[in-house]
């Protein structure tokens, strides 16, 4: 049960887009090295983490964008709680409220988010005054994505991701997000991604990925322009091939004006950058229009990682 003088603890987290994703040789574990440009935009969930008794079990509940989010031990947020119990030595229980409006298997880390927030949510409920250190080590032990979402903004990403590196870049932007009305899960996207370059026009890989040298200079100028002419993602052909309607999201997009369109990580979010918020209020309903996608939202980015915030209005 609840203890009555437990206080809920929300922290608002945000989805990220991948303005320039590269995938380098598969190694010998199965896993690409990457390098990237996380950007994090304003889609955001509210994970709500209540203590409850010793002994209690850890428990979710999911509110908002619930379609294939489990609610089992395989929920990341899950399985950040109970890292951070085991770290702190605890076996208290506690209440994990997830309220989503990142789109589930999008492509745009709305797992990871959960899981990042949780991180933050559940040392604020237990007590357990971990450190910034600690908890971005255990970010990095519970996916390649969870480390950003606790440190939000635009930064580069290596290894798997969870190599970070802050980019000093200048201006904000605004994205328009075609959703789709289903997901897309990673593995099937990588999967598709070797089988198609183990074919004869087989891209030669990078010993080392690296992100294009124009991305980097159009966000230390903050340069919109340069920008959308930069966005790349290795892996969306792969999501093509899988998704062929997102090929025609994608020209839709650009047709209405985008300065540039993506894939947003794995897919099949499709993020256009626009050229100011009155350009992405027109784009989002040209897009609608069309319909050739499921749901149309405007974000806006940078923006930070997983902070704590006011408890959600509706519980």
């Amino acid at each position: 049960m609840t203890s009555a003088a437990a206080t809920p603890v929300c922290v608002r987290v945000p989805g990220k887009i991948n303005l320039d994703l590269t995938l380098g040789p598969r190694a010998g574990d199965g896993y690409h090295p990457i390098a990237t440009v996380f950007h994090a935009v304003s889609l955001f969930d509210d994970v709500v983490v209540t203590a409850t008794g010793s002994g209690d079990p850890i428990e979710v509940v999911v509110e908002g964008e619930t379609a294939g989010v489990p609610t089992d031990g395989t929920n990341l947020a899950v399985k950040a709680a109970k890292l951070v119990r085991r770290r702190a030595g605890l076996d208290s229980g506690a209440r994990i409220e997830l309220h989503k409006q990142i789109p589930v298997a999008g492509g745009m880390a709305g797992g990871s988010a959960d899981a990042a927030a949780a991180l933050i949510a559940c040392d604020a409920a237990w007590g357990t005054s971990l450190s910034r250190e600690e908890l971005l080590s255990m970010a990095a032990e519970l996916g390649a994505d969870v480390s950003f979402a606790l440190v939000g903004g635009t930064a580069l990403g290596a290894g798997r991701g969870e190599r970070l590196t802050p980019v000093l870049g200048r201006g904000h932007y605004e994205w328009v997000l075609a959703l789709a009305a289903t997901g897309l899960p990673t593995s099937d996207v990588y999967a598709e991604f070797d089988r198609l370059t183990e074919g004869p026009d087989r891209r030669p890989s990078l010993a080392e990925p690296r992100v294009a040298d124009s991305m980097m200079q159009a966000l230390r100028q903050g340069d919109s322009d340069s920008l959308g002419a930069a966005l790349h993602n290795d892996l969306q052909r792969a999501a093509f091939s899988l998704r062929p309607e997102l090929s025609q999201v994608l020209d839709v997009g650009l047709e209405y004006g985008a300065l540039g369109g993506v894939v947003s990580g794995s897919g099949p979010t499709v993020a256009f950058l626009a050229r100011d918020h009155e350009q992405a209020l027109d784009l989002s309903v040209a897009l609608t229009a069309s319909g050739v996608c499921s749901t149309v939202k405007r974000a806006s980015g940078p923006v930070p990682g997983a902070r704590v915030a006011e408890l959600p209005r509706i519980r």
